[in-house]
């Protein structure tokens, strides 16, 4: 995807600026973000007993969902010329609507609400993202986050 101006992607407020490529949700990377973050619930990391819940297997944590969208807001969101960093600065919303079984592949939608100048050189943005699960008619969430981003020149909108 090609860079676009900090004024040009404010312009952009209101449309969906973004959709990732499909990830891989696999036990591999279930089991893995258990261990980083010691949550072992059997219904993400025992799949003979958590195949006898509603699920019908092992499905991933909702925070490794979200963890996902660093990679793919790297993947399908436009570079910003000029951008030296940024940084997540949080969410004002975040909802899991739908458990991502084992083995799905999911991907992220981006619709760019707003920007706002904070000073001359950064910027907050607030982007509304929905997680796809390829198949499913429900997204695994839907969140409002907001992302600082610091430019080397100040730019005017």
């Amino acid at each position: 995807m090609s860079a676009i101006a900090m004024n040009e992607y404010a312009a952009l407020a209101g449309t969906e600026v973004g959709v990732s490529r499909w990830f891989e949700i696999d036990q591999s990377r279930i089991d893995k973000f258990a261990d980083v973050t010691e949550d072992w619930q059997f219904i993400h990391v025992d799949p003979a007993s958590a195949a006898k819940t509603a699920f019908g297997g092992t499905v991933a944590h909702g925070f490794l969902t979200l963890s996902m969208l660093v990679a793919m807001a790297h993947d399908g969101l436009p570079d910003i010329k000029g951008r030296v960093m940024g940084v997540n600065y949080g969410f004002d919303k975040i909802r899991f609507v739908t458990p991502v079984p084992s083995g799905s592949r999911v991907r992220a939608r981006f619709k760019l609400i707003e920007v706002t100048a904070r000073g001359a050189k950064e910027f907050m943005t607030r982007s509304e993202v929905v997680v796809e699960i390829d198949g499913s008619d429900k997204p695994a969430l839907v969140a409002e986050w907001l992302g600082v981003s610091y430019l080397a020149e100040p730019v005017a909108f």
